[in-house]
């Protein structure tokens, strides 16, 4: 404390409490905390059963992912509620406004034709092609070179009830050229029908085909 001309300024002293008191002090309050705990538990009927193990060993509480089964269609590769290649094709010649001719309707068409002028067959693939295998009776029509072909085609496709057009079949999309461009020239698109096997479907299936020139005669069974 100064003494001289100053004012007396007090001098506090800070004071600090033993560790074993806050020690004391610390545990009371959570002994204090703890029993206000138990009894809030044990009054409220959402209270935990203390009694009761919530973490039963050698069990698993964690959502397990469902196993997702294959149906055997789709194990064996196929799949019945797919669209079938014919159904695919039949799809894209509609949109085309096209008639698909499967296998069997055109062996069919094939019998009706060798005792019914109005049915015919149209080749689409090129010379060599046709002179090397064709249907029976088809008459040549390369959509490529059209002017070559109207002069002999056109009269038999007006007078035709039906006209099946056929090329080689798979990725080969002349068949479909050929009927395009008959109808472009006037010939009624309902009398028009694309055999999209073609004739690899026809030779796979063991048909008749006639070498050369058409009515030449010259079949191979």
């Amino acid at each position: 404390m100064n003494m001289k001309g100053d004012s007396i300024q007090p001098v506090t002293a800070t004071r600090r409490r033993p560790a074993g008191r806050v020690l004391f002090e610390t545990l009371l309050v959570a002994g204090v905390g703890i029993t206000f705990g138990f009894a809030a538990n044990w009054l409220s009927p959402r209270g935990l059963a203390l009694e009761r193990n919530y973490f039963p060993t050698g069990t698993n509480n964690l959502v397990q992912p469902s196993v997702i089964v294959a149906s055997p269609h789709a194990v064996s590769g196929t799949n019945s509620a797919a669209p079938s290649l014919e159904k695919m094709l039949a799809a894209q010649m509609k949109q085309k406004g096209l008639q698909l001719m499967s296998g069997a309707q055109a062996v069919q068409f094939f019998h009706q034709s060798q005792s019914n002028r109005g049915i015919i067959f149209v080749d689409a693939r090129d010379n060599s092609e046709f002179r090397e295998g064709h249907i029976p009776g088809a008459y040549e029509f390369n959509p490529y070179r059209p002017e070559d072909y109207f002069p002999t085609v056109m009269p038999v496709c007006q007078a035709a009830g039906q006209i099946v057009v056929y090329c080689n079949g798979g990725d080969c999309d002349d068949s479909e050229t050929a009927a395009l461009l008959l109808r472009e020239v006037g010939i009624p698109n309902n009398k028009i029908f694309v055999y999209a096997g073609g004739f690899t479907d026809w030779t796979n299936n063991g048909l008749p085909v006639e070498i050369g020139n058409r009515n030449g005669g010259n079949l191979r069974e």
